[in-house]
C-alpha cells in the first residue's frame, strides 16, 4: 500500500512538473518577448503586424510600447496598404495580418477605412472583396491571385473578426487542401498547410460552413496528417521556421502538443541557439511556445493584462569584420536556363546580402536589386532580370544544392560554398 502511494505521488509530481526545474523556459519566453519589443526600435521598414500580434497574444506586456506600435500600424502600414489598393495591387495577406493585429488590441475594425475610387469602405469590406477576387482567380486559373498562404490568412482574419466567410471562398481552400495544392515551387509548404488549418478550424468552429460538413472535416484531417508526417526526428515540423505555425495549427485543431513534446522542445532548443533572431520568425514561434494560436484573437478581451515587462538597457555590441576570408561561388541561373558564375572572398560570418554587395562592387557584371518584406530584404532582380510575384516567379536560393530556409539578410557565410540563385516559377 505504501509503495502504491509513493508511485502515485511520483506520477502526480511528474505530470504537474514543468519540463525544466529551474524556470529556464519562462526565462526563454521573456527573452524572446523582449527581443520582439527591441525589434520595434528599428527605423527600417514598415511596422510589422505579425510582431504586434505576437506581443498581444503573449502573457507578458509592455502596454505603452504596444500602444505606440499600434499607432504606427494605423498610420504607416495603413498608408502603405492604401497606396497598394489605389494602384490596384493585391494585398490580401498584409491586409489580413493588419486586421488580426488590430483585433488583438481589441480595436474596433469598423472604424478602419480605405478609400478606393472615391468610395470609403471598412477594412473588413475590402478584405471580403480581396477574397472574392482571389476566389474568382482560382475559378479561371486554378490558383489564387496571390497564393494559398495569403488566401488562408484572409479566411482566418475574416472568421476571427466574426464575419461569415462565403461558402464558395471556404470551399476553394478545402479543395486545395484535398488536392495537395499547397506548394512553393515543387516543395510542399508547411506554412501554408498550417495557416489553412487554422483558417478552416475557425470556419468549422463558427458553424457557418453549410456546404458540406464532411468535406471540411476531411480537409482538416488531411492537413493535420500532413503536418504530423512532416515532423523531423529532431521535432521540427518542416523546418525550424515553419514549426511555430505548425504547432499553432495542431493546437488549434485539437492535437495534444504538450509542454514537453518534441516540437516544443525543438523550438526551445532553436531559440536558445539564436536561430530565431529574425523578428518575423520570433513572432510565429512565441505564441506557440505559450500554447496560443491565431484563433486566440477571437476571444481576446484586453482586460486585466500583465503590464510588468520592462526592457533593460542593452549595451550595443560592435561586431568587427572577421579577418578570416572564405570564398563564395555565386551561380546565377536565368529563366531561360542560361548560367553565369562569379567568385568573391568575404569575411567569415558575413550575411549573404553583404556577400552579394561585395560581389557587385567588384564590377564583374553581377548586379542585383532587392525589395523589403516582413521577413526582411529579398531579391527582386539579378543581372537586370526580374522574378516578379505577378509573373509567379521568384529567385530560389540554395547553398551547395540545399535550399536556404533564411533570407539574404539572415543567412550567414561561415564556410566556402556555392550559392545558386535561380529564377524559378511557382
Amino acid at each position: 500500500m505504501l509503495l502504491l502511494v509513493i508511485i502515485t505521488g511520483l506520477v502526480a509530481f511528474a505530470s504537474c512538473r514543468p519540463c525544466d526545474v529551474d524556470g529556464s523556459n519562462l526565462e526563454l519566453i521573456l527573452s524572446l518577448n523582449k527581443n520582439l519589443f527591441r525589434s520595434l526600435e528599428s527605423p527600417e521598414g514598415l511596422p510589422n503586424p505579425s510582431v504586434h500580434l505576437a506581443l498581444r497574444l503573449s502573457h507578458h506586456h509592455n502596454l505603452a510600447k504596444e500602444t505606440e506600435h499600434l499607432n504606427r500600424l494605423k498610420t504607416e502600414l495603413h498608408d502603405n496598404i492604401q497606396t497598394s489598393l489605389t494602384n490596384g495591387q493585391a494585398v490580401t495577406g498584409l491586409m489580413a495580418l493588419y486586421g488580426l493585429a488590430l483585433k488583438s488590441s481589441c480595436y474596433d475594425l469598423n472604424t478602419i477605412t480605405f478609400d478606393v475610387n472615391d468610395k470609403k469602405e471598412t477594412l473588413l469590406t475590402h478584405l471580403k472583396k480581396q477574397m472574392e477576387q482571389e476566389k474568382e482567380h482560382i475559378a479561371f486559373s486554378h490558383r489564387p491571385l496571390t497564393n494559398y498562404y495569403q488566401y488562408s490568412l484572409g479566411v482566418l482574419a475574416l472568421c476571427v473578426s466574426g464575419i461569415r466567410v462565403n461558402n464558395h471562398v471556404s470551399h476553394k481552400l478545402i479543395k486545395a487542401a484535398e488536392n495537395e495544392q499547397f506548394k512553393h515551387g515543387e516543395t510542399e509548404s508547411i506554412d501554408t498547410y498550417a495557416m489553412a488549418g487554422m483558417a478552416l478550424q475557425c470556419v468549422k468552429d463558427s458553424g457557418s460552413y453549410a456546404h458540406n460538413a464532411a468535406e471540411l472535416d476531411t480537409a482538416l484531417n488531411k492537413i493535420k496528417q500532413k503536418l504530423l508526417a512532416s515532423r523531423r526526428s529532431d521535432g521540427h515540423i518542416g523546418n525550424e521556421f515553419s514549426t511555430g505555425l505548425a504547432v499553432q495549427a495542431l493546437l488549434a485543431m485539437g492535437s495534444d502538443v504538450g509542454e514537453c513534446s518534441a516540437s516544443m522542445e525543438a523550438m526551445r532548443t532553436a531559440a536558445r541557439s539564436n536561430v530565431y533572431h529574425n523578428p518575423m520568425a520570433i513572432s510565429q514561434t512565441l505564441p506557440a511556445l505559450q500554447r496560443k494560436t491565431y484563433l486566440s484573437v477571437k476571444t481576446q478581451n484586453c482586460l486585466n493584462e500583465d503590464d510588468t515587462l520592462v526592457l533593460e538597457p542593452v549595451t550595443p555590441v560592435v561586431v568587427l569584420p572577421s579577418e578570416t576570408k572564405v570564398n563564395v561561388m555565386v551561380e546565377v541561373v536565368t529563366a531561360s536556363g542560361a548560367a553565369a558564375a562569379y567568385s568573391v572572398d568575404v569575411p567569415k560570418g558575413s550575411s549573404l546580402l553583404e556577400a552579394l554587395e561585395l560581389l557587385e562592387r567588384k564590377n564583374v557584371g553581377f548586379t542585383f536589386q532587392k525589395e523589403s518584406s516582413l521577413w526582411g530584404p529579398f531579391l527582386s532582380a539579378v543581372n537586370g532580370e526580374q522574378a516578379r510575384q505577378s509573373d509567379r516567379r521568384y529567385w530560389h536560393l540554395s547553398s551547395d544544392g540545399t535550399a536556404l530556409t533564411e533570407g539574404i539578410g539572415d543567412f550567414k557565410i561561415n564556410a566556402a560554398q556555392r550559392i545558386t540563385i535561380k529564377n524559378t516559377s511557382y
